[in-house]
């Protein structure tokens, strides 16, 4: 059997999925980590990272992005 989700709450919560980056909400949050740790971040925009690459998870640090070498010859 299905269960439908609650819609109780008083306002929605918007969350921005980036392909190939991370998950984009409006701040400030709470985040409790697997430990139990709870980590607050008081920004009007957070950043959670989603590869798990990040030097300073749960937050973003663009650690997800490719960087290009640089092709221009040297002379």
């Amino acid at each position: 059997m299905r269960r439908e989700a609650e819609t109780n709450t008083a306002t929605a919560t918007g969350v921005t999925i980036t392909p190939d980056g991370p998950l984009l909400l409006p701040g400030p949050v709470e985040v409790t980590l697997p430990d139990g740790t709870v980590v607050t971040s008081r920004r009007f925009t957070v950043a959670l990272c989603t590869c798990r690459r990040s030097r300073i998870y749960p937050w973003c640090d663009t650690s997800h992005r490719r960087r290009a070498k640089n092709t221009r010859e040297t002379r």
